[in-house]
């Protein structure tokens, strides 16, 4: 081995990693997807994507702590892995939720399970646009296909968001109250899961801003 060789600092594929991480992250909507159209067997579907990214999230912040120099900046990819994690969670938690409670998904919550599936899809393009621009050193510019994934992904949770107001008015003609508070809670579950996506969107452009 040259001696140059030998000194040169580890530069692992953090964005790749990134998207690995969000790949399992598609799986784990589409998986919520299922579950809220009837499947059952879809929720420990979720948990396992939720796990396994969670293993994806562990060995970028390694990564992270060994590389000397990143694509993008290093608190970035942080913060996107570390908020699309959370939303995975919180997809979780919502069909834990709905399982403790035993309240069968609704037509609402598979509109909105197919709007975070749909907005999680386009993050994934922004993050496989950012690792191909980015190289082995660090990039001057976020690729304008990444902020444009990041808008669409944006708008597929605002979609999420005219099914959720309607679908908590619609709960004010019912007259159950288990009903009522059961639903009003998975509908603000999935709601969050939502918002979350919005900051990893909203991270994207962030980044275009610092880098550009």
């Amino acid at each position: 081995m040259k001696l140059s060789r030998f000194f040169l600092p580890e530069t692992p594929d953090v964005l790749g990693m990134l998207v690995d991480q969000v790949e399992v992250t598609v799986t784990g909507m589409e998986a919520l997807v299922r579950w809220t159209d009837g499947d059952a067997e879809a929720a420990d579907q979720v948990r396992d994507a939720e796990h396994r990214a969670d293993e994806h999230k562990r060995l970028l912040r390694l990564a992270l702590r060994r590389s000397f120099l990143t694509p993008i900046d290093a608190e970035d990819l942080y913060a996107l892995s570390e908020r699309l994690d959370a939303a995975l969670n919180q997809a979780k938690d919502a069909v834990r939720e709905a399982e403790v409670m035993g309240i069968e998904p609704d037509g609402p919550e598979h509109d909105m399970a197919l709007r975070l599936a749909e907005g999680t899809s386009h993050l994934a393009d922004a993050f496989r646009s950012l690792a191909g621009a980015g190289g082995s050193a660090r990039s001057t510019t976020v690729p304008r296909e990444a902020t444009d994934c990041a808008d669409a992904a944006v708008k597929a949770q605002r979609k999420l968001e005219r099914v959720y107001r309607a679908s908590m008015s619609a709960l004010i003609e019912e007259e159950d109250l288990r009903e009522v508070m059961g639903r009003r809670e998975l509908y603000r579950r999935l709601a969050r899961v939502s918002d979350t996506l919005v900051e990893v969107a909203e991270r994207v452009w962030y980044t275009a801003v610092k880098e550009g």
